[in-house]
């Protein structure tokens, strides 16, 4: 079992590599079994199709993220000192895997697959709950009004989306944003949360 899962794991980081050097559209099952020196039957045994490996490399991401960030709630800290270093670590991850979902060429079916979207969503809703979890202990502490842990979270994540959007967007869809594109993006963040954690502290 514990070797299974060690195979497991070194398909999803092989993949991961070649989906960050090439693109997932232009990444074949073959070249990821030749990279990592794996025949095609032990391949197909562990992610029966792209799909399924596409799965396996965002689980892995988003399993990644939250260990981060729940490491960074450890010391419950204030909201004003947690805001700026989710962000911080979002940045991170965006930066490191922002090439994933570029590819060129025709779309590939692999990333419209019902069960890829679902758990996509589950995941958002996962980081929406935290947030409202952070709102509502802060709510409890004393530090911002009391209102809908919930709805000031969708709130917070839908504009801080939008702005990430929208810096996208302003810069080279194709290439990775450079530094200046990145720096600009991450202060306008940090200054949107400062704004929005200011705008809920009790008057």
């Amino acid at each position: 079992m514990v070797e299974t899962d060690r195979k497991r794991e070194q398909i999803i980081e092989g993949a991961i590599k070649r989906f960050i050097h090439f693109g997932i559209n232009k990444t074949t099952m073959n070249e990821i079994a030749d990279d990592l020196s794996v025949s095609k039957p032990s391949l197909y045994y562990y992610f029966p199709d792209k799909t399924s490996l596409i799965l396996g490399v965002v689980e892995k991401i988003f399993n990644d993220f939250f260990e981060v960030i729940i490491k960074e709630k450890k010391d419950n800290p204030s909201l004003e000192v947690i805001i700026p270093r989710l962000i911080e670590v979002k940045h991170r991850f965006f930066q490191k895997y922002y090439m994933l979902h570029l590819s060129g060429g025709a779309p590939d079916s692999s990333l419209n697959s019902a069960e890829l979207r679902n758990f996509v969503e589950k995941m958002r809703s996962k980081v929406l709950s935290f947030h409202a979890e952070l709102f509502k202990e802060a709510i409890e502490r004393g530090e911002i009004e009391d209102q809908d842990s919930n709805k000031i979270a969708d709130l917070y994540m839908t504009s801080q989306d939008g702005l990430t959007s929208l810096c996208i967007m302003q810069g080279n869809k194709e290439l990775m944003p450079g530094k200046k594109e990145l720096k600009n993006m991450i202060e306008r963040q940090l200054a949107l949360a400062q704004l929005f954690v200011k705008g809920l502290k009790k008057q």
